[in-house]
């Protein structure tokens, strides 16, 4: 490929995995330079019970990379179900945008798709008069979709998360290691190996040392 050089990048849609959803769901799109603060204001807005004044003063500019959703009326309900999906470089900032609508926004069951997209590189020739012809390469890029709803999902859907408490895990952290620890242990708090007694053997040892020493000066 010393002599090519690549000439555009042709990248496939690809379709919604959730059928039946309303035409006016949030449906946006997460590039690797999106910024995450405008992502959650779109989401927010459209999801959270509360007014929008604040949203209209400070509107997310067009970014380079990708802007992930128009601007959207005053008075517009809000919606039962919002979007996000990636590829590549953006899937960590699908997700972590999708993790923190669902701490803001309480009870909202989650369907995460994993499917795998198309995308066409063009590579033309360095030298046109060498007689090489032109290359397309196609490869499998993975694709997330990650559906967040106010509205109970099927459970027995792969992808399912119900909603619930986040700081459960911590929780069970917490109880597992008072469990394993002495009592009135502190969570997190780990116990130092030769705590106390190593210590005091030691210093019991060093003041011996020291006695010998000026019991053989006295004699």
């Amino acid at each position: 490929m010393e002599n090519y050089s690549k000439a555009r990048t042709v990248e496939q849609p690809c379709v919604c995995p959730f059928p039946g959803l309303a035409a006016d769901t949030p449906e946006i799109h997460v590039k690797d330079g999106s910024k995450i603060r405008n992502l959650l204001r779109y989401a927010l807005s459209r999801m959270e019970a509360k007014t929008r004044a604040a949203d209209e003063e400070v509107r997310p500019q067009p970014e380079e990379g990708g802007v992930e959703a128009p601007q959207e009326a005053p008075g517009r309900p809000l919606c039962r179900h919002v979007v996000f999906t990636a590829s590549g470089k953006g899937v960590s900032k699908a997700i972590t945008c999708a993790e923190i609508v669902k701490r803001r926004v309480k009870g909202l069951h989650q369907l995460t798709k994993l499917l795998y997209g198309t995308v066409e590189e063009v590579w033309e020739p360095l030298e046109p008069a060498a007689g090489l012809d032109s290359l397309t390469v196609s490869r499998n890029l993975p694709v997330i979709w990650i559906l967040l709803s106010r509205e109970p999902l099927d459970s027995n859907q792969p992808g399912y998360q119900a909603p619930g408490r986040y700081d459960a895990l911590w929780t069970q952290a917490a109880n597992r290691e008072e469990g394993g620890g002495f009592s009135g242990q502190r969570p997190g708090h780990r116990r130092k190996r030769g705590g106390g007694g190593g210590g005091r053997g030691k210093g019991s040892g060093r003041q011996s040392g020291r006695s010998r020493e000026a019991a053989k000066g006295q004699s």
